[in-house]
C-alpha cells in the first residue's frame, strides 16, 4: 500500500451480528462505516479529533469511495484495518485501506477521496498544519 503519510495506522474492529446479512457475512455497505471509523482513529492518533479539525475550519467531505471485496468477513471476526494517506493534493487527500482477518488474509481494499472545503462549502487549500498531521506529525 503506497503511503504519503508514513506508516499505516492500525484499527481493530469486531464484526457485530447487526452488521451482517442473513448468511452472517459482513454487509457490503458496512465497510464504508468501518473505513470512517479507521480514518477518524488515524487522525485522532495524530492529536486531533475530526471535530477539532472542523473547529479549525476544515471539512473533508467524501468525493469518491471504492471498495474491492476479495473474501467475506463474518460475524464475530476480528478485523485489522490498515489506513494510510496515499495522496495529498492541493485541496484534496486520499485515504487507502486494507482490511485483514485474524488469519492475516487480505479480505478487502478501499479508498476514500476527500475534498478540502471551508465552512462555506467552497474548496480550500490543504492547510499546512493538517498536511503535517497527515504526514505523521502531531497536532500543532
Amino acid at each position: 500500500m503506497h503511503s504519503a503519510s508514513g506508516t499505516a495506522h492500525l484499527y481493530h474492529h469486531r464484526v457485530s451480528y447487526g452488521e451482517t446479512d442473513a448468511m452472517k457475512v459482513l454487509y457490503y455497505a458496512e465497510y464504508l462505516h468501518i473505513f470512517e471509523r479507521a480514518r477518524s482513529a488515524y487522525i485522532r492518533e495524530r492529536g486531533l479529533s475530526y471535530s477539532a479539525v472542523e473547529e479549525r475550519g476544515l471539512y473533508l467531505p467524501v468525493r469518491e469511495a471504492t471498495c474491492r471485496y476479495r473474501t467475506p468477513a463474518r460475524y464475530d471476526d476480528l478485523l485489522e484495518i490498515r489506513t494510510v494517506i496515499s495522496e495529498l493534493g492541493r485541496a484534496s487527500l486520499v485515504f487507502a485501506y486494507e482490511v485483514y482477518n485474524e488469519a492475516g488474509t487480505l479480505i478487502t481494499t478501499g479508498l476514500t477521496e476527500h475534498a478540502c472545503v471551508g465552512p462555506e462549502g467552497k474548496p480550500v487549500r490543504l492547510p499546512a498544519w493538517f498536511a503535517e498531521i497527515c504526514r505523521g506529525g502531531k497536532k500543532q
